[in-house]
């Protein structure tokens, strides 16, 4: 090894010493994202997987380990389990009529109201405490998503809501058929869940409807479910692409078509239009209608050594109109058509008038 290389390399090591957020539960939030080779650079957390702006224009932010973090608008404050937050992952953020916040997460459900956190687990009705996804309908009633199925809110406690089982065609799950990892209700007020490994199931108030590969949907792991101002329903799934349904077919989305990567994680229609979809390891793409336009992953900007914006799990467009993403690596905001990393040190948009 050449001597500049070695000493290079042992400031490397001294001054990035490997931190085991084990061993340290808030390691994760104080520990210094390297930019680059060398310069550290304070992320919002190295894992943004929820974004979400309240009725009073504060940002929450959902993190794979460090519980949520809050941004006023001036500073941020960080809520976790030893503030009495239910879990460290964060997998749904929502704000209901009365202005609650409430966040799903790997220890349960928390509800957030005048500085006091209330925890719902497995003891409240949940049918498991990992919650993979949240909804609230139109009239107002709370769903989630667990490890073992649906629940809804009754305003005390959580009751299941049992989902068909269907048969596949070559079964196979990321963990459980049971497992919901997404949500929507569309514009005629259907309920649609997405399972892992066992497509979707559409209810409506009634009866359910349940649609597999046989169907025409892309793939049977369904990611998440979105729906867009025509009233088309977008399936995202794991590995085989996206399907776009307009209530009579399936129109399927692949890498042939355009999309960075097969494995969807989020899609958003943002207030355009277009149709954004979020890729495990190849960043976000952009659907006007026609074309898809790439916006992947940064290797000028490598972030504990891997590039920027690789895995993308989060798409949030705020009241002014500004496209968040988050990411393994931190948080970044579109602006024109370039994304910006947010750090705890901004740069911050400023609010429009």
């Amino acid at each position: 090894m050449r001597p500049l290389a070695f000493i290079l390399c042992l400031l490397t090591c001294v001054c990035f010493p490997a931190v085991s957020s084990a061993q340290h539960p808030t390691a994760a939030r104080d520990h210094a994202a390297r930019i680059g080779p060398y310069l550290p650079v304070q992320q919002i957390s190295e894992y943004v997987r929820e974004v979400f702006q309240d009725r009073d224009g504060n940002f929450w932010f959902g993190t794979n380990g460090d519980g949520v973090c809050r941004y006023d608008g001036k500073s941020l404050t960080y809520l976790s389990v030893e503030e009495g937050f239910g879990g460290r992952a964060v997998r749904g953020i929502l704000q209901d009529r009365a202005g609650v916040m409430w966040f799903a997460t790997n220890g349960g459900v928390s509800r957030y109201e005048a500085g006091t956190f209330t925890n719902y687990t497995v003891a409240n009705g949940l049918s498991d405490n990992n919650v993979w996804s949240m909804m609230l309908d139109k009239s107002g009633t709370l769903w989630v998503g667990t490890h073992d199925g649906v629940c809804r809110f009754d305003g005390r406690a959580f009751i299941p809501f049992p989902l068909p089982r269907v048969e596949v065609e070559s079964p196979e799950s990321r963990f459980s058929p049971k497992v919901v990892f997404g949500m929507f209700e569309d514009q005629a007020g259907n309920l649609w869940f997405g399972t892992d490994g066992e497509g979707v199931h559409m209810y409506d108030g009634k009866s359910f409807t349940s649609y597999t590969q046989k169907d025409g949907l892309a793939g049977n792991i369904v990611r998440c479910i979105q729906g867009d101002r025509l009233g088309r329903i977008w399936i995202g799934t794991n590995g085989d692409g996206a399907s776009c349904y307009d209530g009579t077919t399936f129109r399927n989305f692949t890498k042939k078509d355009g999309l960075n990567n097969d494995r969807i994680y989020e899609i958003l229609e943002d207030k355009a239009g277009n149709m954004w979809f979020s890729t495990l390891g190849a960043g976000a793409c952009r659907y006007d209608g026609k074309s898809f336009t790439a916006f992947r992953e940064d290797y000028d900007l490598m972030i504990n050594d891997y590039p920027a914006r690789g895995h993308v799990q989060e798409f949030f467009e705020d009241r002014d109109g500004i496209l968040w993403i988050g990411c393994s690596g931190g948080l970044f905001r579109l602006d024109g058509e370039s994304f910006i990393n947010v750090t705890k040190d901004g740069p911050w948009p400023v609010p429009a008038k």
